[in-house]
């Protein structure tokens, strides 16, 4: 269930005392290094130092999707490119593309997200892991593919289009856990289904994300493979996959909160929201070197809950 104690089993008051340093840190290196935050922040009259801890958070301006597309391609990268290790983009399909830098470090802390996911999951270092996400600039794929790799799982690489063809080597290596869209997850179930080789299936655990999905879709997903199916949640211009995901007991998604700072603002208001409400969630960047964001709006809604903290 835990895959690094240290940081995920925090007081509360050790993560709001880490939240709020690594808020001054990234408050103040966003201040010196992205002439766009630099410009945002002078214009509400805010300096770094002005930044004490997550209780000021409210006074940060926000960063939106237009934000990104406004500074098309690199103009909020943090870095200079030759400290950028890869690039991810959007699909672009309503509007220009949005454009994801990663750092060597970036790239580690995405992988640790989500191997703390897949261990959440209830797999392990033994487990055989299908990725059948979509490689290439969708972050899907590589960010499912690392993080496997990181707990020490053995990856198969699949990628969609050949469905037959991963049923096939889901038999013959015995995998025993899948990464996917929940859609095609239920087309693999219908496929084994098909070619008749449900018996021979050691799948044990999913972990789906990349769309919306329902409770019956798990329930529908979960009886028809006899697993148990997870939640992940993430977005490209946060990270990718493993900003958070769901445990056995299905009653929310955990968030990295360490990486993330998450918040619910009113969306017409865009006033903070207390605990339960239902609002959009904003999401700061508290490690990311690349393309570190405040109070980026998702345009999500969901609400948070502190009291199992």
């Amino acid at each position: 269930m835990i895959w690094n104690e240290t940081k995920e089993c925090m007081s509360r008051d050790e993560m709001t005392n880490l939240q709020s340093a690594r808020l001054r840190k990234l408050v103040d290196r966003v201040y010196h290094s992205v002439e766009y935050y630099r410009k945002k922040m002078q214009a509400v009259g805010l300096e770094p130092g002005d930044i004490r801890g997550i209780e000021d958070l409210e006074r940060l301006p926000f960063t939106t999707k237009d934000d990104l597309r406004d500074t098309y391609p690199f103009g909020m990268f943090a870095v200079p490119n030759s400290q950028i290790t890869r690039i991810h983009a959007s699909s672009g399909t309503t509007g220009k593309s949005t454009v994801v830098g990663y750092t060597r470090k970036d790239i580690d802390v995405w992988s640790e997200c989500v191997a703390r996911c897949i261990t959440m999951a209830g797999l392990r270092s033994n487990d055989i892991i299908q990725v059948a996400y979509g490689y290439g600039l969708f972050t899907g794929g590589l960010g499912a593919h690392y993080g496997a790799e990181e707990m020490g799982a053995t990856v198969v690489p699949m990628s969609t289009g050949n469905t037959k063809k991963l049923v096939t080597m889901m038999v013959d290596f015995g995998v025993t856990g899948i990464m996917c869209t929940p859609s095609y997850l239920l087309h693999i179930a219908e496929t084994i289904e098909e070619m008749g080789v449900k018996d021979k299936i050691k799948l044990k655990a999913s972990i789906n994300g990349a769309e919306p999905w329902t409770e019956k879709m798990r329930t529908q997903i979960e009886r028809q493979l006899g697993i148990h199916a997870h939640d992940i949640y993430g977005l490209s211009e946060i990270m990718g996959p493993g900003v958070a995901t769901d445990c056995q007991f299905h009653e929310g998604l955990h968030i990295h909160e360490d990486h993330f700072l998450p918040e619910i603002v009113d969306q017409n208001t865009l006033k903070p929201l207390r605990d339960g409400m239902t609002g959009e969630l904003v999401i700061s960047t508290l490690t990311k070197e690349g393309l570190p964001l405040i109070r980026y709006r998702t345009k999500d809604l969901t609400s948070l809950d502190h009291s199992t903290c």
